[in-house]
């Protein structure tokens, strides 16, 4: 059994600085008061402020009011359902394949962490030698079984590669992307616009 010490007076200020903010947990209403101590007052009941509804209402039947997006490109779109950013016309030609890609990158095969490097370097270097349509191949990915608890994501490239397009230090460069034509790739490869370089 282990010995009892004394405290020593800072330890005993302290424990009676505890003790007086102490309360006990299953009150009746009579407490014993130590020493000058007075119970505390009871605090007037007032209504707790009603907090403002985080969204605008919304009756049934109604259609809803999302806040326009703040630029046309948007983390969670794919690249089909952004604004357009750029010349319609040009849009339009680009996306029907009239447009001539000036370069292109194949990245289908390689891991992520390979092909981030990568696009990164094409992009930056083309944007510098001001090209403005580039050809960034993904690949449409491979299905193959999945065994384990958590499905895995078929073609990872292609569903990371636009994310990547809209994220520093490209995305100030980059100002369309869109899914090629069939005749430069379809589904498995995406076209990028850059902006003019200044």
């Amino acid at each position: 059994m282990a010995r009892r010490r004394t405290l020593r007076p800072d330890e005993v200020d302290l424990w009676h600085a505890v003790a007086r903010t102490a309360r006990p947990m299953h009150s009746n209403g009579t407490e014993v008061l130590h020493g000058s101590e007075k119970p505390d007052e009871p605090k007037p009941l007032t209504a707790p402020e009603k907090p403002s509804p985080p969204l605008a209402p919304f009756r049934l039947g109604e259609k809803s009011r999302s806040p326009a997006p703040r630029s046309g490109l948007s983390l969670h779109k794919p690249p089909a359902e952004t604004a357009v950013q750029m010349d319609a016309k040009a849009y339009g030609r680009m996306t029907r394949g009239k447009l001539a890609p000036e370069a292109r990158i194949d990245l289908h095969g390689l891991t992520l962490a390979e092909a981030h490097p990568d696009l990164i370097r094409f992009i930056l270097n083309a944007h510098a030698q001001g090209l403005r349509l580039v050809l960034v191949i993904t690949g449409k990915g491979k299905t193959k079984p999945d065994h384990g608890p958590i499905p895995s994501r078929i073609g990872a490239l292609r569903h990371q590669v636009p994310q990547w397009l809209r994220l520093p230090p490209i995305g100030g460069v980059v100002l369309q992307v869109a899914e090629s034509h069939a005749k430069h790739g379809g589904s498995g490869a995406y076209y990028v616009y850059l902006r003019r370089g200044k």
